[in-house]
């Protein structure tokens, strides 16, 4: 119960004569009013404090789950992120490797071939020079052929030189890469036998052009000294 009249205490301890101030106290202070009819239940307050408190908790534990899984979901992420490029960091340096490999195989392949080429240049250089320097005795060898019955026909000539210049495939081994620059390879040697055989029919043309003035020349020449005889004779009769 609180008292409504106000009550005043002094105290006094004698202490070389000292008096302390007195002390005051608020009065008149009315206790919370509930309505009528109604009681103030502290275990009711007290049981909602508590639950509010539980919600407040089941929050932010969930909350701090959800945090934390999505940070673990973002690592794995990370992690899957860097294995695969890693991976693919691995792959390219392995195609890399290979394509060097290749890469000097063909070189090493080119270069043989140029080397077979320029030699078998130089033997058909050599042989050509051999036909030259023995052509005064092509006449007679040309004879004997004919004699023993192994001079070529002209089908069988262009026979061999097709065979002496055609080269193996040997494409067995080759790759879908290798043999696509193969066909390339064969399609340019193509176009150069193309090429060469247009010059060659223009050269067959012009040889056969100068053969027929040469021809024409001769005829007139042939001509004209027969009419320079006859009238030479003419006037011989006259």
């Amino acid at each position: 119960c609180w008292d409504t009249n106000e009550e005043e205490r002094e105290h006094v301890e004698g202490s070389e004569g000292e008096t302390k101030p007195r002390t005051k106290y608020i009065t008149n202070i009315a206790p919370p009013k509930l309505p009528d009819g109604e009681k103030l239940d502290f275990d009711d307050l007290h049981r909602k404090r508590l639950e509010k408190d539980f919600n407040d908790l089941q929050s932010l534990i969930e909350m701090h789950f959800s945090s934390r899984q999505k940070e673990e979901e973002e690592l794995v992420a990370l992690r899957s992120r860097i294995e695969r490029r890693r991976a693919d960091r691995a792959e390219q340096q392995r195609v890399r490797a290979e394509q060097n490999i290749e890469r000097q195989a063909r070189l090493a392949e080119e270069r043989t071939r140029r080397e077979e080429e320029a030699k078998l240049r130089a033997e058909e250089d050599a042989r050509k020079k051999n036909v030259f320097s023995n052509k005064a005795f092509g006449g007679y060898i040309q004879k004997g052929d004919v004699k023993k019955g192994k001079k070529l026909t002209g089908r069988e000539k262009k026979t061999k030189a097709l065979l002496e210049r055609r080269k193996p495939l040997n494409i067995d081994h080759l790759n879908q890469e290798r043999l696509a620059e193969k066909s390339r390879e064969l399609w340019l040697w193509l176009r150069q036998l193309h090429a060469e055989k247009f010059d060659l029919a223009e050269k067959l043309k012009r040889q056969k052009y100068d053969v027929n003035v040469l021809r024409n020349r001769v005829s007139d020449h042939q001509r004209g000294s027969k009419v320079a005889k006859a009238t030479r004779g003419a006037k011989k009769l006259r």
